[in-house]
């Protein structure tokens, strides 16, 4: 597998650069994934609650109709014991009905305000780092593939004649443009190899 397949650059700088910046999107994620969390923590304790709440208030209700059924056996008052029980038990299950209905609403309110909360920063940093890292792979990919050819080579080079400083041009050869005209072969492979770095592709030979 040749550089042209890793993401990354092959110049020291460049290199130290990515990965800094990798890091500092790691970390940048770690922080805000774990105050997303904490987040849907905190609210989940009210989904807890509810559930406390459910539990207990079911238990309650099983007990006030345990205790209905056995007073509606007793002789001359047990009807009129009986009712007021079934009517509590009824009570205790509309409270169960009440904490169930909180926990579930608390669980998914702890989802979306962990979301709201991590995703945003996550995202303003993620975003751009993830666009200039798919741009620098594929103008080091396109710069790879053309130094592995003549005619891409002499394309780098015209590159280069557009776009690199004067003072790099003149280092090459002091008629940069007139050598690319006359297909000066080492003038071209110099200024090639200015594009190339200038790609973060660090220059050992130009041809594969």
């Amino acid at each position: 597998m040749t550089s042209r397949y890793v993401p990354y650059a092959t110049t020291p700088t460049r290199l130290l650069a990515q990965l800094i910046s990798d890091l500092v999107v790691i970390a940048w994620t770690t922080v805000w994934v774990l105050v997303g969390m904490a987040v849907h923590s905190a609210v989940a304790t009210i989904a807890e609650f509810g559930r406390q709440v459910e539990g207990g208030a079911n238990g309650i209700a099983g007990n006030l109709d345990s205790a209905g059924d056995g007073a509606h056996k007793l002789p001359l008052i047990g009807d009129a014991l009986s009712k007021p029980l079934a009517a509590a038990g009824d009570a205790a299950r509309d409270i169960a009905g009440a904490g169930a209905n909180l926990n579930s609403t608390a669980s998914w309110l702890a989802w979306l305000l962990a979301l709201a909360v991590a995703a945003p920063p996550i995202l303003a940093l993620a975003m751009p780092w993830l666009f200039l890292r798919i741009r620098f792979f594929r103008r080091k990919w396109t710069a790879v593939t053309l130094s592995s050819t003549v005619a891409g080579e002499q394309l780098l080079a015209l590159r280069a004649l557009a776009n690199r400083p004067l003072a790099k041009l003149a280092a090459i050869t002091p008629d940069p443009v007139g050598a690319w005209r006359n297909l000066d072969p080492i003038a071209i492979r110099g200024l090639a190899a200015l594009e190339l770095r200038a790609a973060g592709v660090r220059v050992r030979r130009l041809r594969e």
